[in-house]
């Protein structure tokens, strides 16, 4: 009996990758990453050979491993994630960390040595059980291959327990999990492994084909009645909506409108967050200036709630932090899986909930007595939002340098209201929540938030780009986008739609911001990092288009310009000590 690609099974890794394969594509995965290497050689062939499963090789581990979880943050599926033995599992670790605090499904297959080869100086042999730490969901240990039918099965089951604790399916939040693979030779499928042929055949066939379907049953949504109860104590909240990115951002956007208008009270929404995107003009308010606001002590103090209800983690800003700690606030958290999200430390109850989990429409939220309309509580956030939009509008249309803060601003203006972005941290992310307005669109909006890091963002950009079917547009600075070039390899793989927005300000601006920038004559060596590279030939050499915008109507025009297909760079140059100055006369 031939294997379901065509050819024998000359050894027993050959039949062992067939099967790891196929089980992931009874299980429903649709996408793989690999990096090349010898020891994942059975598993890289048999997806390879998979025509369930599209595969994308990726030299680098760590551009890999940013990749595949663009791609689960976009699909919100687990993507199988493949490398050989040694530090190259190593290299997976970042995005690992930011799939785990992110909550984003991985599954992560580890070729290694077998047992017998490890600590005596095997090469390219680390020990790789526990490599991940405490930033996975799950790890085991594969069984070593055998020439049995239970051996097989077992390695079945592995397979299927890993996908449902990938996904999220066992009760638990999604995230990565770690699989690692003892692999003796011969790796290759091709080469023939005494008296194996015919007995692999065999056991092919009493295995048999995996069939079952992958998808991971929705758990029955609950009553948001303890919300309601709790809320229905104060009058005077203010519900926090930090970064999210929902299976479904409409069912999300709709449900936090239910939400607000049930309760009465504003949303403060994150640039990060769905609400940010499309809620503008609906039954609740939506606040997007609140930077601004909260900087003025005045309204600080005239907008000071009774109490908080927080959805996910806070949003980026200081401000808003400070704000909200700088007195004790009774403080409710929807926290899904459970995990503490209250780095102020304040007297808060946790609810492991997302706000999708719970049935706000045609359930006990619109039965309740809805707060008349919006009152004088969300009236006065409405009005110091419009003032601020409308002092922050002007301001932004007028300015005629390359100011770094206007591009958020402008690309909410000019992007189609179907097209998706993905904010880099540092000040891409703290410029959109300073100047992106409340609207409403269908935009779908991604970022790195779970550990924050500038690592790995033009390849998880990337990722996103290559999942998706509408144009995605990255925001980054400079020092992250060349602390992830690598990623440039994959340009010619890229199926999506990429355009990098790269604000090139000489360095790492965030810092001329921080309190390090204060009577500090190392500033610029060791914090800024000054770079001078030229971009034009770093994407030339990766066969990428590049165009230097010199003003803000070139930047228009090239915005709405996009590739059917592949990535190119919009770079602007502006200066990162005069942007610093400009963000805060125009918040201050």
């Amino acid at each position: 009996m031939k294997s379901p690609h065509g050819r024998h099974f000359s050894n027993l890794n050959a039949l062992w990758g067939t099967v790891f394969a196929d089980t992931l594509a009874g299980l429903g995965a649709g996408r793989a990453v690999i990096s090349p290497g010898s020891r994942s050689t059975p598993l890289a062939h048999a997806l390879a050979c998979e025509g369930r499963i599209r595969s994308t090789p990726v030299l680098d581990e760590r551009t890999a491993a940013f990749f595949a979880l663009g791609l689960a943050r976009a699909t919100h599926r687990p993507v199988v994630l493949v490398c050989t033995s040694g530090t190259a599992a190593a290299n997976h670790l970042p995005a690992v960390v930011e799939a785990f605090h992110a909550q984003v499904p991985l599954l992560v297959v580890t070729a290694d040595r077998p047992p017998g080869l490890r600590d005596c100086g095997a090469g390219q042999t680390i020990v790789q059980r526990g490599l991940y730490g405490v930033h996975v969901v799950w790890e085991c240990e594969a069984p070593v291959p055998r020439a049995s039918v239970r051996t097989l099965v077992r390695w079945r089951e592995v397979l299927s327990a890993a996908w449902q604790r990938a996904s999220g399916g066992l009760g638990t939040p999604p995230g990565p999990v770690h699989i690692n693979v003892p692999l003796d030779e011969p790796l290759a499928p091709s080469v023939a492994q005494s008296g194996f042929a015919p007995r692999g055949e065999a056991l092919w066939e009493a295995v048999g084909a995996f069939d079952k379907g992958g998808g991971v049953e929705a758990c029955a949504r609950v009553s948001p009645l303890e919300i309601i109860e709790w809320a229905g104590r104060f009058s005077r909240g203010v519900i926090v909506a930090g970064e999210a990115q929902p299976r479904d951002s409409a069912a999300y956007a709709a449900d936090i409108e239910v939400l607000a208008c049930a309760l009465g009270w504003p949303v403060l929404a994150d640039a990060t967050n769905p609400a940010r995107h499309r809620c503008a003009g609906g039954r609740g308010v939506f606040i997007g200036a609140y930077e601004a606001l909260l900087r003025d002590r005045t309204t600080a103090s005239a907008l000071r709630p009774d109490a908080v209800l927080q959805l996910g983690a806070l949003p980026t800003s200081r401000t808003l932090r400070e704000w909200l700690g700088a007195a004790p606030l009774p403080t409710l958290v929807l926290s899904p899986g459970g995990r503490n999200l209250n780095p102020l430390h304040r007297d808060h109850r946790t609810i492991p909930h997302a706000l999708t989990d719970f049935e706000w429409h045609g359930g006990i939220a619109s039965s309740l007595p809805v707060r008349a309309g919006v009152g004088d509580w969300c009236c006065a956030w409405r009005a110091a939002q419009d003032a601020a939009g409308r002092r922050l509008g002007a301001a932004l249309e007028a300015e005629e340098t390359l100011f770094e803060g206007k591009i958020a601003w402008l690309l909410a203006q000019c992007l189609p209201e179907d097209a998706a972005v993905f904010f880099a941290n540092s000040m891409p992310v703290r410029d959109a929540e300073c100047f992106w307005p409340v609207q409403r669109t269908r935009r779908l909006v991604f970022s790195n938030r779970g550990v924050n890091g500038i690592d790995g963002t033009l390849g998880t950009a990337m990722g996103v780009a290559d999942a998706l079917r509408v144009p995605v547009v990255l925001i980054t600075g400079d020092l992250s986008f060349l602390h992830d070039t690598n990623a440039l390899l994959l340009a010619r793989e890229l199926v999506g739609s990429l355009t990098v927005v790269l604000v090139n300000n000489g360095g790492g601006g965030i810092f001329r911001h921080l309190a390090v920038a204060r009577d500090n004559a190392h500033l610029e060596r060791f914090w800024v990092v000054p770079q001078t590279v030229d971009f034009s030939l770093l994407a030339a050499a990766h066969g990428v288009a590049h165009v230097r915008i010199g003003n803000w109507a070139e930047f228009v025009d090239a915005i709405g310009k996009f590739p059917g297909r592949g990535m190119r760079i919009l770079e602007i140059q502006t200066c990162g000590v005069a942007d610093a100055a400009r963000r805060g006369e125009l918040l201050a």
